[in-house]
């Protein structure tokens, strides 16, 4: 059977509920932040990794930004494509996985936003991933990945949870293990007198453990925050924003 990321079923069934109204709303908002945090200058070109629907790569585009956005996913990708167009915004979608996209030398800056880092069991793949994006990077160029990180998932805890979406109920649960390594989740979503269940899992990390594998790679200037505004990571950080430079 295929790992959980490599299924498209999973991607369409719960697409409403990861990019909901409200999430495709914070977009601009979160790319002004981008900018901000990353020092980002008129025209750069940008990687947008993980790209999903293209949220983040369509709004860096509206503003005159070079784009290339990656995913795994085609109908996402189908999505961002349709949307582009229909704007007349010029952005590169490109259908790849994420441990083999690779563009010397080419972009000003890489995000990886919405916890889209760690799904792979061999850690290598993690630091694979890393390295393509340090080697895609011009010098000097800008990375950030935005995740939850193990401090705040381990503050805000809760095995289960339960809340109503577009009609449907949606039960999730979370498993922490392998001694805070690994993560296991299992979400149901009940509607119309059908359910549907999947399980992902994921390589949660810490401030320390995700710069330390930044650092490995190359990166320098490695920072940490608690939000894409640039809040302090504390013990009030709502998720784990690392920004590094090549």
């Amino acid at each position: 059977m295929s790992a959980w990321y490599e299924q498209d079923t999973f991607w369409e069934t719960w697409a409403t509920f990861m990019f909901s109204k409200e999430r495709l709303e914070n977009a601009p908002a979160e790319v002004t932040n981008i900018i901000s945090l990353l020092k980002i200058n008129p025209g750069a070109s940008i990687l947008d990794l993980c790209c999903g629907p293209g949220r983040h790569s369509l709004e860096f585009a509206r503003r005159g930004f070079s784009v290339v956005g990656v995913d795994r996913t085609r109908i996402y990708l189908e999505k961002a494509r349709k949307q582009a167009e229909t704007e007349g915004l010029n952005v590169e979608f490109i259908q790849e996985d994420v441990r083999s996209f690779c563009r010397p030398d080419a972009f000003d800056a890489a995000i990886n936003l919405f916890t889209s880092f760690g799904f792979f069991e061999d850690k290598k793949d993690d630091e694979r991933v890393i390295k393509n994006v340090y080697h895609s990077l011009k010098k000097g160029g800008a990375f950030i990945i935005d995740t939850m990180g193990k401090e705040v998932i381990a503050r805000i805890f809760r095995e289960r949870d339960w809340h109503e979406h577009e009609g449907a109920i949606v039960l999730e649960e979370r498993k922490v293990v392998k001694d805070w390594s690994w993560m296991e989740n299992r979400w149901i979503m009940l509607k119309e007198g059908k359910s549907e269940e999947f399980r992902y899992s994921l390589r949660p990390y810490s401030a320390v453990e995700i710069s330390a594998l930044l650092s490995d790679c190359g990166f320098v200037n490695i920072k940490a925050y608690g939000d894409l505004e640039g809040s302090p990571y504390d013990h009030k950080a709502k998720r784990l924003v690392v920004v590094s430079q090549k």
